[in-house]
């Protein structure tokens, strides 16, 4: 059974509601949306002859590929996501670079999963569209890009 979660079995799926993120052990403003939880490698190609004579082709696991994250959040009057970003921008890399989390939790907040990431630091900050007259609240997308990544729990 899912810890945290009556009657439930492991094999339930999951919500996507209940997350958060970490950056060195501290959780930043809420996210909206997190994208790009992925796991990849490079897929290398072998080709031989066979005793026949005719090509065999291998594939073999190659370099892990690290993802890109892209959070999405309201915009709000903190400057520390810019600040984090503005680090790399001023050539700060050993400032710039962070270690974090994604955390993933069940319906009475017990964390179900986690990913973590490596020497992190945010490539690009988007800020939404402004319009004059709408009352639509103003987004931010951040792209984190990483040196490692691997699901923990």
């Amino acid at each position: 059974m899912a810890a945290g979660v009556p009657n439930v079995s492991s094999n339930d799926a999951i919500a996507a509601r209940n997350f958060a993120i970490e950056i060195d052990g501290t959780t930043i403003a809420q996210f909206t949306e997190v994208g790009g939880l992925t796991s990849e490698m490079d897929v290398t190609e072998l080709k031989e002859n066979g005793p026949d004579g005719k090509l065999i082709i291998k594939k073999i696991p190659g370099a892990h590929k690290t993802p890109t994250l892209t959070l999405k959040r309201a915009k709000n009057v903190s400057m520390d996501l810019y600040k984090w970003h503005k680090a790399a921008l001023d050539g700060k890399v050993k400032e710039a670079r962070k270690n974090g989390s994604v955390i993933l939790y069940d319906y009475e907040a017990g964390e179900i999963a986690r990913w973590n990431f490596i020497n992190a630091w945010p490539s690009k900050l988007t800020t939404g569209s402004l319009k004059a007259g709408s009352n639509e609240v103003v987004t931010e997308e951040a792209t984190i890009v990483m040196e490692g990544f691997e699901r923990v729990k």
